[in-house]
């Protein structure tokens, strides 16, 4: 794991990241000053399930596994590598986390805080504004994406209780189409 991280690294990785795209240098630095650099060590969570949703993150470096609860042990939903943002659910709603996030390895994240980003938004903030819209992409395609795994489960027609439990999930996402 590098170092500190000064501004001008921090400015470069953020306007290589998707989710910052569509903001100009000066959008930008409107941003930056509220979000924080953690340097998480391997074990240490980044967030639980459960918890109050405080922050969304993007990975700088190292990876992240995001993993739920789901009755049998934690499962894996994901894994996260540089530039990949999560969190981002609690900052539009304020709920608490869907899931748990871990380290894989040592990683270093910048942490954008909820109360902070919220502040910008009741501002009118431009680019906050571009940033929900952005999360709101990413959490489509993510929606896109759980949908279409539940359909493909739906076909392997192997066990007639997971057809029936599943099949209204499905229709309720494919609804909001």
């Amino acid at each position: 794991m590098s170092g500190p991280l000064n501004l001008e690294q921090i400015l470069t990785f953020l306007m290589d990241t998707p989710m910052f795209r569509d903001l100009d240098p000066t959008e930008l630095s409107e941003i930056v000053h509220i979000l924080q650099v953690r340097h998480i060590r391997q074990g240490h969570k980044v967030f639980n399930e459960g918890e109050t949703g405080d922050a969304w993150y993007i990975v700088y470096e190292g990876e992240v596994d995001v993993l739920k609860d789901s009755g049998l042990g934690m499962e894996r939903l994901a894994r996260l590598g540089p530039r990949a943002c999560f969190g981002e659910m609690s900052i539009l709603d304020g709920s608490a986390r869907s899931a748990t996030v871990l380290p894989v390895g040592d990683v270093s994240v910048l942490r954008f805080p909820r109360l902070e980003f919220q502040d910008l938004l009741r501002a009118g903030n431009l680019a906050a504004y571009k940033l929900v819209l952005q999360m709101a992409l990413v959490l489509v395609g993510r929606q896109r994406s759980t949908t279409s795994r539940l359909t493909t489960l739906l076909k392997l027609n192997q066990d007639i209780l997971v057809r029936e439990g599943l099949t209204p999930i499905v229709e309720i996402f494919s609804s909001s189409e």
